[in-house]
C-alpha cells in the first residue's frame, strides 16, 4: 500500500513538473501567434492583452506582398526532398553494411566514421565552400543538397543500432531461399525499420527546414533563398512592425509544429529502439 501511494506521488510530481516545463515553453509561441493579429495600438498596452480584440488576420496575407514567402516555400520544399531521399538512401545502406557485414577493419571505419561527428561545421565549412566554388556549385542548391547523398553520420550510427536490434534468423532464411543481400535489404529489413527512419526523417526535415548558415553561405540569388534567409531578410526591412514579423515567424515555425505533432510517437518509438543495443 505505501509503495502503491509512492509510486502514485512520485507520477504527480512527474506529470505537475512536466506540465510546467511543457507550459514554459509554449508562452513564447502563443506569444508570437497574439502579437501576430494584434494593431500597432495593441502591442504596446500595459498590462499585455493576450487576447487581441479585434483580431487582425489580415495580416497573415500582408507578409506575402512585402516578400515573396511562396517562393522561398517552395525553395526550402525542393531542399527537403532531395535531402530526405539523400540521407535516408545513403545512411540505411551504410548503417546496413556495419551492423551485417562482418569484414575486417568494420569497427575501425565505424569508430572513424563516428569521430567526424566531433568536427563542428565551421572547421570545414572554408574547405566545402572552395571545393563547391570549383564545381560552379555556388549559388544553386546541389551544395545544400548533394551531400546527403553521402551520408550523415548521426543517421547512419542511429540505423545501425536499429538494424542490430533486428534477429538475423529473418536473414538467414531469406539466404537460404537465395536471397541476395540487396534484396534482403529492401524486401525485409527496410520494412521492419520505419521507426527509424521516422525518425531520421523528422531529424532531416528539422535540420533542413531551420537551417540558416548553409542557405546564408551558399545562396545569393534572393529568389533562391530558403524561409530561414527569407525570414531573416524580413527582419532586417521590416523588423519595426511586430505584427508583419511575428506573422511571419509563425508561417515559418508552423510546419515544423504540425509535422513533429503527428509524427511524435513514431519519433519517441524510433529514439527508443535506437539505443537498445549497441
Amino acid at each position: 500500500m505505501k509503495k502503491s501511494t509512492s509510486d502514485s506521488l512520485n507520477r504527480i510530481i512527474s506529470h505537475a513538473i512536466l506540465i510546467v516545463l511543457g507550459v514554459a515553453f509554449i508562452i513564447p509561441l502563443l506569444w508570437m501567434i497574439s502579437t501576430s493579429l494584434k494593431t500597432l495600438r495593441q502591442l504596446f498596452v500595459y498590462p499585455p492583452q493576450w487576447i487581441p480584440h479585434p483580431a487582425v488576420w489580415r495580416t497573415y496575407i500582408d507578409v506575402f506582398s512585402y516578400a515573396p514567402f511562396h517562393l522561398f516555400f517552395l525553395n526550402t520544399l525542393i531542399i527537403e526532398v532531395a535531402c530526405l531521399v539523400g540521407s535516408l538512401l545513403s545512411c540505411t545502406l551504410v548503417a546496413y553494411g556495419f551492423s551485417r557485414f562482418r569484414v575486417r577493419g568494420r569497427n575501425a571505419l565505424f569508430l572513424l566514421m563516428l569521430s567526424t561527428m566531433m568536427l563542428p561545421y565551421q572547421v570545414w565549412m572554408i574547405p566545402l565552400y572552395i571545393l563547391f566554388t570549383k564545381l560552379h556549385w555556388v549559388d544553386t542548391f546541389l551544395p545544400l543538397t548533394i551531400p546527403s547523398f553521402f551520408g550523415v553520420p548521426l543517421y547512419i550510427f542511429l540505423l545501425r543500432q536499429f538494424f542490430m536490434t533486428l534477429p538475423s534468423e529473418l536473414e538467414d532464411a531469406a539466404k537460404v531461399d537465395g536471397c541476395s543481400y540487396f534484396r534482403i535489404y529492401r524486401q525485409i529489413v527496410l520494412p521492419l525499420t520505419k521507426p527509424a527512419l521516422a525518425t531520421v526523417s523528422i531529424f532531416t526535415f528539422m535540420g533542413v527546414w531551420n537551417d540558416f548558415l548553409g542557405p546564408l553561405l551558399y545562396l545569393s540569388d534572393p529568389t533562391k533563398y530558403t524561409l530561414a534567409v527569407g525570414l531573416q531578410v524580413f527582419l532586417t526591412q521590416h523588423g519595426a512592425d511586430w505584427g508583419l514579423l511575428m506573422a511571419a515567424s509563425t508561417l515559418v515555425i508552423l510546419p515544423v509544429i504540425i509535422v513533429f505533432f503527428f509524427t511524435q510517437k513514431q519519433f519517441i518509438q524510433g529514439i527508443i529502439m535506437t539505443g537498445i543495443k549497441g
